[in-house]
């Protein structure tokens, strides 16, 4: 019913999270009503997000550059460090701008049933850093979750010879909940309260 190349503008934007055949038609009805301007625009920040985005070579939040602007920021607490599962929770605390330390992003959560084990997050890589940057605290930001528990209790269990702080957001976040859909006011009180993990 359409031409093939609107047909394949609505078969892209079905590939976002939670748009389907309506949203996507609507999305691609849409771009009929943009100018040039607009156009190349939108064309050239698709193209920019592949080709210069990419992890922060120390903590893995987005950057174009080497290094992220939370970790070239020095007026950040560098003693305090929140390990997160991923870059969206990064965000997520940093609009709600309480949190000043520095962040560590793994590749997700430790979870066996879906084949994602210890090597596969990135532990590594942090555990290099706690080693070099000689933090006071660290604190586990995980959704509450089976995931989330079984990734912060291997953590410290590696970390148990380490003189450090062991904390974890408060229960104030529900358990199941993706960290993008709690709102701030729930989030800042759970970093608030959070609570040394045993």
């Amino acid at each position: 019913m359409y031409p093939d190349s609107l047909k394949n503008l609505i078969e892209a934007f079905k590939c976002l999270p939670s748009v389907g055949e309506k949203t996507a038609e609507r999305f691609a009805f849409s771009v009929f009503d943009f100018d040039e301007d607009q156009i190349a625009l939108l064309k050239d920040s698709l193209e920019d997000v592949r080709t210069k985005v990419h992890p922060c070579s120390r903590c893995n939040v987005l950057t174009e550059e080497d290094l992220c602007s939370i970790c070239q920021d020095e007026k950040r607490d560098s003693k305090v460090l929140c390990v997160v599962e991923d870059v969206k929770s990064v965000f997520l605390f940093e609009k709600i701008g309480m949190f000043k330390g520095k962040y560590h992003v793994l590749n997700g959560l430790i979870s066996p049933l879906d084949g994602i084990n210890p090597e596969d997050i990135g532990i590594d890589k942090l555990l290099d850093r706690i080693q070099n940057e000689h933090f006071d605290e660290i604190i586990f930001a995980f959704k509450p979750s089976i995931e989330g528990e079984t990734t912060a209790l291997y953590i410290k269990k590696i970390l148990d010879g380490f003189s450090l702080k062991i904390t974890k957001l408060a229960n104030g976040v529900p358990i199941g909940a993706d960290m993008e859909y709690i709102d701030s006011l729930t989030l800042e009180r759970a970093l608030n309260d959070r609570k040394e993990v045993s």
